[in-house]
């Protein structure tokens, strides 16, 4: 039975993993690929993809999953909406609405433009089906001009600070799976020797 002092480490450890790993969440939603803001020009972002990753769709949906949050993130005003119900067949697109044509790069060389959604607004059609999440995000970057957001100097200290908490964490939990290891070892010893004790003839 673990002693008052083995739960009350065990208890701390775990309430530092949890706090290390929101703090990491939280992070991660901040910056990295993503993070960028979109010209005010751009209006509206959708996406329609297939719920799993066969045919093609596995770039999409990484990028649906770890790309996206940040772009809505840094770009809190910016309407994004994304349709999971696809057929694994059908294309995976992502419909970039701009306020104006001039908003929008010349640059659009995989993409196709379409017609105009209003009189002065135009929609610009990414295909994402077998491309790689990063294949994607960068031609969304050329279609919209969009800025990539650099890591302030408080949040590069708190990237370094994760990364010496866990670590940490790492150590701490190395060292008592040695500890675990070797009470678990000593418990076989001591049941073994009782065990010839209780052979032995009277």
């Amino acid at each position: 039975m673990p002693t008052i002092g083995q739960r009350m480490f065990k208890l701390k450890q775990t309430v530092r993993l949890r706090r290390y790993a929101y703090s990491k969440q939280l992070l991660g939603i901040r910056i990295g690929p993503g993070a960028a803001v979109m010209p005010k020009e751009v209006k509206k972002i959708t996406m329609r993809l297939a719920p799993k990753i066969d045919d093609g769709h596995r770039g999409p949906k990484k990028f649906f999953k770890a790309i996206l949050p940040r772009l809505q993130y840094r770009n809190p005003a910016l309407r994004i909406t994304v349709d999971r119900s696809a057929a694994q067949s059908d294309p995976a697109v992502m419909n970039i609405l701009f306020d104006s044509p001039a908003a929008a790069s010349a640059a659009s060389t995989p993409s196709q433009s379409s017609g105009s959604v209003a009189r002065k607004d135009r929609t610009v059609t990414i295909y994402m089906k077998g491309k790689t999440d990063s294949e994607i995000l960068q031609q969304l970057y050329e279609v919209t001009g969009a800025k990539e957001v650099e890591p302030t100097e408080v949040e590069k200290e708190e990237l370094r600070e994760l990364a010496e908490r866990g670590d940490r964490s790492r150590k701490d939990s190395e060292r008592q799976a040695a500890v675990n290891r070797q009470r678990k070892r000593e418990a076989e010893l001591l049941a073994a020797a009782r065990g010839q004790v209780g052979l032995e003839p009277s």
